[in-house]
């Protein structure tokens, strides 16, 4: 696609949209260009071997790998910055465009852009959870327990990412694994491991502000799971106007109104300035 024409289909996009309450899906495509690298697609890092929650729960070894590595990637992780499409869509949501945010990502950085209402469909890094008394903790004071328990560990200044903020460590052995400071339990980081499912009330958000929007834009996302393709599928039925951003194919394509095939730190700031 040209530049002519990729500006002729975002000025079309903005033409569908305009006047109406929109709505957003995000994927770890919205992120990419704040450093974080997507799932799938071109030069994405693929994950042979993802933590599931029932090896987090039933292997101790499994589940000290996924903490020495979810700690040095979250240092790094968490020094990500929104690029201009997180920024695009909370000057969209402050100048009434925008209703709302359902993201797929764990990052945080819509919140971080300044969008305020943001649903986290998958979880967020910000959080861990005691599975034994439900206490819930800042994850940086976790950092700071795991740091003191192990004051080997160090932080590579280049550490390769995974879209969920976790690196391959080198070595686990001797790592103590952090535990919960009220009553000892397992901890678990406040976000949906493979084999999860999306919890009821956050789905139900979701639900509830497509419900109060009256078009849709994806951005980022493949579509690949299946809580996403669900939200697409009400907004398909409901018959209101689907926008798709993506450098990829996604599931919902023939769904669309309009695709748009390019990134989305270009896509959506021309959408708002031509909105706004």
């Amino acid at each position: 696609m040209t530049d002519t024409e990729l500006h002729a289909r975002i000025t079309q996009a903005a033409d569908l949209l305009r006047g109406r309450k929109v709505a957003l899906l995000t994927g770890a495509g919205i992120s990419t260009d704040s450093g974080i690298p997507a799932y799938r697609g071109e030069g994405a890092r693929t994950r042979a071997d993802p933590m599931t929650i029932q090896r987090y729960l039933g292997d101790e070894a499994a589940r000290r790998r996924y903490w020495v590595g979810g700690h040095l990637g979250w240092r790094a992780f968490a020094q990500a910055q929104p690029n201009a499409g997180h920024i695009a869509l909370a000057e969209l949501e402050s100048g009434g465009v925008v209703s709302g945010i359902i993201t797929q990502n764990v990052d945080g950085l819509h919140l971080r852009a300044g969008s305020s209402h943001v649903i986290e469909v998958h979880g967020t890094m910000r959080r861990v959870t005691c599975l034994h008394c439900g206490q819930v903790f800042d994850r940086r004071d976790i950092a700071v327990q795991i740091e003191e328990s192990n004051p080997w560990i160090a932080v590579p200044e280049n550490v390769l990412l995974a879209p969920d903020g976790d690196v391959l460590p080198e070595t686990t052995e001797g790592f103590v694994v952090p535990v919960c400071t009220v009553c000892g339990g397992m901890l678990k980081p406040d976000v949906v491991f493979f084999g999860e499912f999306v919890p009821q009330d956050r789905f139900k958000a979701a639900e509830s502000l497509l419900r109060a929007s009256s078009a849709m834009i994806v951005a980022g996302s493949s579509l690949v799971v299946n809580s996403g393709v669900r939200l697409v599928e009400r907004a398909r039925r409901r018959g209101i106007p689907l926008v798709i951003v993506n450098h990829e194919p996604t599931r919902a394509d023939s769904w669309a109104d309009i695709t748009l095939a390019a990134g989305t730190s270009v896509v959506l700031p021309a959408i708002q300035e031509l909105l706004l």
